[in-house]
């Protein structure tokens, strides 16, 4: 049994958690993702940056009534990687099992 590399980008709780909740929400505001992973503002902050130079997500910044709202969008790129890693950990799961 081969089992599948497992994308070292992904394999971290909080980057896990911040995909899993834009996979199903496509995209998300910060306060969003920081109430939903209850990370801390900053761990959010730079955990989101490197989804973002993976090219997993992009992340645009505005402003919505004078304050300053970060929202994060899942890209092709990271919609493709979130399946590789599922199937990546299925391998894992069903390991045991005979064919």
């Amino acid at each position: 049994m081969d089992f599948k590399e497992l994308d070292p980008v992904l394999h971290s709780q909080l980057r896990l958690a911040i995909m899993a909740v834009l996979i199903s929400e496509q995209e998300a505001e910060f306060t969003l993702l920081k109430e939903k992973t209850s990370a801390t503002a900053g761990n959010l902050s730079v955990q989101i940056n490197k989804l973002k130079e993976a090219a997993y997500i992009d992340v645009a910044k505005q402003f919505k009534d004078n304050y300053p709202q970060t929202i994060c969008r899942i890209t092709d790129t990271g919609r493709r990687a979130f399946g590789n890693y599922v199937k990546s950990i299925e391998s894992y799961l069903h390991a045991g099992k005979k064919k």
